[in-house]
């Protein structure tokens, strides 16, 4: 069996044309022909309207199954001690309450999808919202529904899964110093007090620290 490149070697070593569907792990998989080019990715970012920086919508609820699967919820009570009900990363503590819920911008999770479930991308929450570190700092709390919520310090820089699914060129952007800040892969949230969250509710920011803490670490979706 060959072995398989190294997260380090997928950012930038192996070529762009390199075939991902090589790439071996337990869960769903993506669509090779559903990937975009570096040009295209950055075009369709480029055109796509101004995310709502203060008050946006819940657009997707996804629990992550132990077996790998997907459960797609219409409501969910969120929960200090256990984040989302079901979801693998709640259910195994090695992952810790910095990686607790993790999210995308929902915008940009279509982009990249190019026409895939949203789900697959291996997220908890997507919203109609600014995810950037500008807008919303580490420290920064938003009400979703019933629930509070706190960005963390966790970053969200995707895996070969991410990169088997929707190809290198999200994972290298996301990662690129002129692209990194706006958080292409998402962020991580944790729950501050529980509450009830339904798709369609509002995401308010209700407060940013004045200073922001830096990214530390990686998980896998």
């Amino acid at each position: 069996m060959s072995s398989q490149p190294t997260k380090q070697a997928l950012l930038g070593e192996v070529p762009q044309e390199f075939d991902t569907d090589t790439l071996r792990f337990d869960g769903l998989r993506g669509t090779r022909a559903a990937h975009l080019s570096a040009e295209a990715l950055e075009s369709r970012l480029a055109a796509l309207a101004p995310a709502p920086k203060d008050e946006g919508t819940l657009d997707l609820l996804v629990a992550r199954t132990p077996d790998f699967g997907r459960v797609l919820h219409e409501r969910v009570t969120l929960t200090i001690a256990g984040g989302m009900p079901g979801d693998r990363f709640a259910l195994q503590t090695k992952y810790g309450p910095e990686a607790q819920l993790a999210t995308m911008q929902a915008d940009h999770a279509r982009v990249i999808a190019n026409g895939q479930p949203l789900e697959l991308h291996g997220d908890n929450l997507f919203l109609s919202l600014d995810l950037s570190a500008e807008n919303l700092p580490v420290g920064s709390r938003l009400r979703l529904g019933e629930a509070l919520l706190e960005v963390t310090p966790k970053a969200h820089n995707g895996c070969k899964k991410w990169a088997q699914r929707f190809g290198l060129a999200p994972m290298r952007l996301n990662m690129a110093s002129h692209f990194r800040s706006r958080r292409l892969r998402g962020l991580y949230l944790r729950v501050i007090e529980d509450g009830e969250c339904a798709l369609g509710d509002r995401v308010v920011v209700v407060s940013r620290p004045r200073s922001a803490a830096p990214h530390t670490g990686t998980t896998r979706p």
